[in-house]
This record gives C-alpha cells, structure tokens and sequence, in this order.
C-alpha cells in the first residue's frame, strides 16, 4: 500500500486505529473499593486535562501512565494530513516529542517497559519503516521488530516477565509476538474472531490489545467483541473466550484494577465508554455529552480514569480528558 493510499484510507475510515492503553506503574491502592456487591463503578467529575491542535496532526490515539505520573501519548497524525508524533506530557504539562515519523505513517500503540524502554508501533506501506519501535533511556528510536506492510500494527502490550511484546493486527486477523530482546516477529495467533469484516465501512478488526492476569485480551472493532486468549505456560494462545460481543465500536480498552476483569473499554463511532463486566454485560458510563469526541482510549489511575479524545469529526476537538470513578448501588 502506497503513502498516498494509507493516507486516505486514515482520512476516510471514521473510526481510530486505536491500541492497547498499557498502565505499568507502581501498584496503586484503589481508593474507590467497592463496599458491598452490588455496587458497580460510575465516572464523574469529567474535565479537560490537555487540549490539541488536530489540524497540525496533534490526534491523540493511544496512552500510557507512568510511574512519575507524565503521560505518553501517541499522535495518529495521517488522519490530518501530517505526520505521526509520540509525545510525553509531564505532570506541569509540559510537552516533548519523543519520535516522529513519516507523513502518511500512522503511530499506534505505545507501552513502556520496566526499565523505562519505551515502545511503540509504526504502520507503514514502507518496509523500512512499519514496526514494532523502542525508545531506550538516553538513545535515539530504532526498530525492534518489522511487520508486513500489508498488515496494521495496533495495540500492544508487554508480558509481566518483560520477554515479549504482543501486537494486535488490525488487517491480518493476528497477535504477533516480538521478542524484547530483539528477533524477528512471528504470529503467535492466525483466528478468525481477530478478522476485520471485509468492508471498506470497517477495514479494522483486532484493535485494543492488553496482558492481564495470564491471558491476552483483544477487542475487534469490526466484531464489536472483546475477547481473552489464556497464554499456556510454554506460552502458546489456549481457547478464546469471547467476553462479549456487544459493545459497538469498541476501541482500546483498560482494566479497572490489576485483580479485576471489570473494563473501560473506549467507543469510537458512538462517542462512548462502557464498562464491561466478567459475565459480558455492558453499561455505558460516558457519552457525548460528557464532552466525548471519538474516544480511542482509556487508562485508569486509582480511582481516577483517563480518555483520549481523537476529535475526527468536526469541529475536531482532540484532547485528553480525566474523570474520577466512584462506586454505587444500582
């Protein structure tokens, strides 16, 4: 696929290439426990923490939280007719572009690993360029990993024992594994529940991506399904369980602690974020309304939940906003 096409097709499609909000920090209390079991989490108190520029290509796609509580954020670029950026924004606010790369590239997913590496995905009809990337403590970018250009690298995450990186495919119906040591990729799960429907209306299918407790957790736009892969002790993908298939739209997703299988998941299209429960139920918890602009990603914080606003339809207000979570019987 050439720039030019790749350029288009991010300008047309009306939802975001969103990836896989990582949260790796130092574990935090939860401030907001639930007191009983009925009651369920809600988010109030939604505000503005940074606004962007989406005309010069400032589109926020994916997010990470990190342990000095500055923020790394992915900027989709091509969607604006520029070129992609990742950024970090420091608790004063102040922002500095990590990587950059081609215009008509798009930079996706991004995690940071315990040592402070940070990595992200580059989509590119360039061979040289569409990978997985690392940003190591005091060096400049270099690619880890390639990936076909015919393919679209999207959410990511890191294993706990920090040996390999998983890479939601959103146009080849795969998980590709890269190994943080370095290596070639190799598609450690080929399904059909990972496929794109085949349309041009919704091209993506395997989009948001998170490790949490021992499985892999997908979610596939074009299905409108959040699925967990349980990775077996010599490390191959066991039986997927589909969570649900009723969250339309759904984009990158986040966990409401480390022990709970309760979700945040982002909704693109709908301009929502829904929680989604263990047992597959799903219950919006913010709108438009809520000041919602194409939702590519959530990450929570105690009790504290963070969204990107991809702002792609006009009057394109991109920006991140945070709101905090709080517990209630229902």
């Amino acid at each position: 696929m050439s720039d030019r096409s790749l350029k288009k097709r991010l300008r047309t499609v009306t939802v975001a290439t969103a990836a896989a909000t990582v949260l790796v920090s130092a574990p935090t209390a939860f401030a907001a426990t639930p007191t009983h079991h009925h009651s369920e989490p809600v988010v109030g108190a939604v505000h503005t923490v940074a606004a962007f520029d989406y005309a010069s290509g400032q589109i926020p796609e994916n997010i990470t939280l990190n342990p000095d509580r500055s923020i790394t954020l992915s900027m989709i670029g091509a969607a604006a007719g520029k070129a992609p950026s990742l950024v970090r924004i420091s608790p004063s606010g102040q922002r500095t572009v990590l990587a950059t790369s081609t215009e008509g590239d798009g930079i996706t997913g991004n995690i940071r690993g315990r040592d402070g590496t940070v990595y992200y995905n580059v989509w590119s009809s360039d061979a040289a360029r569409s990978g997985v990337w690392k940003i190591a403590p005091g060096n400049a970018p270099e690619r880890l990993a390639a990936l076909p250009t015919d393919g679209l690298p999207n959410g990511m995450a890191i294993d706990p024992s920090g040996r390999t990186i998983y890479v939601a495919d959103s146009l080849k119906s795969t998980v590709w594994a890269v190994p943080v040591a370095g290596g070639k990729a190799r598609a450690w799960l080929t399904d059909a529940a990972l496929a794109p429907v085949g349309t041009e209306a919704v091209p993506f299918g395997a989009n948001g991506l998170r490790f949490h407790k021992g499985s892999v957790w997908v979610s596939n736009l074009a299905k409108d399904s959040l699925l967990r892969i349980p990775v077996s002790s010599d490390g191959k993908p066991g039986r997927i369980h589909v969570i649900t298939e009723n969250i339309d739209g759904v984009d990158d997703f986040s966990f409401l602690n480390d022990r709970s299988d309760v979700v945040f998941a982002a909704q693109n299209a709908p301009d929502k974020v829904s929680v989604i429960y263990p047992d597959g139920r799903v219950r919006t918890v913010l709108t438009h309304a809520d000041g919602l602009a194409s939702p590519s990603a959530t990450a929570v914080s105690g009790n504290e939940l963070y969204v990107t606003d991809g702002g792609l339809n006009a009057p394109h207000n991109a920006r991140l906003q945070r709101g905090k979570i709080n517990f209630c019987a229902l």
